[in-house]
């Protein structure tokens, strides 16, 4: 009986210790990133800032691999059937994980409540309302003027329907009581591309996304949609500055990873994480870009998640806004 009872004790120390075990070891080999989005975006831009960092931390290749399509759900239903090992991870954002649940509903082809296991936070992305060489205001309040003169007229383009940006011009229109024309892309690359091209007259996009553009003089910023004025374009005022008093609005971009993916690697993942974001050159480059570094546990990811869909459904159901 005794022999019995030491090897039940044995077993259970061993089954303990297993997680642990795991963890130390994670990871032997590379780990992907999947961005459900093109190049160029606010969502590849971070992800490619913590997989450099993340690489020479664990010795190991940390892949970036962007995948497209469906406002971010192609790239989101890879990550959701992939192998829940901690190999496969998703650069999720505000859209793919609080809006396109309301938005599309029962049309994704997983169940965003169970795919995924929440990370971590990496960083909010604040708006910035961008006017491309086709449009002649020079601040927000002479684009509502105009906006108003032409009703219908004004187009501005989104990194895609239903996305931060196309809520924020969705908010834009109701706050300022215009109506603008909504241009959606596949991704905040080509909303952008097409801008600076004259396609369409202005877009609401991170400034992540943008700084450079305004910096190098090829698009005007006319003003930023966070409470506060962004460190980056420190001299663009917030649309509350411009006559649209209370106006706040943002995006983020957060790790997750497949439903199953064993406790003790998603603790690791968010803690390796959270010192990649808290390093002063990662934080000076998320800062510099527009973005405000986070870094949160998996619990306070889960929680902003939850509050976001709630936020975002009223909008959506607010605005009769629907997938196009």
């Amino acid at each position: 009986m005794r022999n019995a009872a030491a090897a039940v004790t044995a077993l259970c120390a061993a089954l303990v210790a297993a997680p642990g075990a795991l963890a130390q070891s994670y990871p032997s080999r590379s780990v992907t990133i999947v961005v459900p989005f093109p190049p160029g975006g606010g969502t590849d831009t971070g992800a490619r800032l913590i997989a450099t960092k993340l690489s020479q931390k664990w010795g190991h290749p940390v892949i970036v691999e962007n995948k497209g399509g469906a406002a971010g759900m192609l790239g989101a239903d890879q990550v959701s059937k992939a192998k829940p090992d901690g190999y496969t991870l998703l650069m999720g954002n505000i859209g793919t994980q609080s809006i396109n649940p309301t938005l599309y509903g029962k049309k994704m082809s997983y169940n965003p409540d169970t795919a995924f296991t929440p990370v971590g936070l990496v960083a909010e992305l604040p708006l910035v309302l961008l006017a491309g060489p086709a449009m002649g205001a020079k601040s927000a309040a002479e684009l509502i003027a105009t906006a108003k003169a032409k009703p219908g007229k004004v187009t501005y383009s989104s990194s895609g329907a239903g996305g931060a940006p196309h809520l924020a011009g969705a908010l834009f229109e109701k706050e300022t009581k215009t109506d603008l024309l909504h241009v959606p892309y596949k991704g905040g690359g080509p909303a952008i591309a097409d801008l600076i091209a004259g396609h369409v007259d202005i877009s609401f996009a991170t400034i992540l996304e943008a700084s450079g553009h305004v910096k190098g003089g090829r698009l005007r910023a006319l003003g930023v949609t966070s409470e506060k004025r962004s460190p980056a374009l420190p001299d663009i005022p917030t649309l509350s500055e411009s006559g649209l008093p209370g106006f706040n609005t943002a995006s983020w971009i957060g790790l997750l990873a497949p439903a199953g993916t064993p406790k003790d690697i998603v603790d690791k993942i968010s803690r390796d994480m959270r010192e990649v974001v808290a390093s002063a050159d990662v934080r000076e480059q998320f800062i510099n870009q527009g973005a405000t570094p986070a870094g949160t546990s998996p619990e306070a990811f889960a929680a902003l998640i939850d509050r976001d869909r709630k936020r975002y459904a009223q909008i959506i159901q607010e605005r009769s806004i629907t997938a196009e």
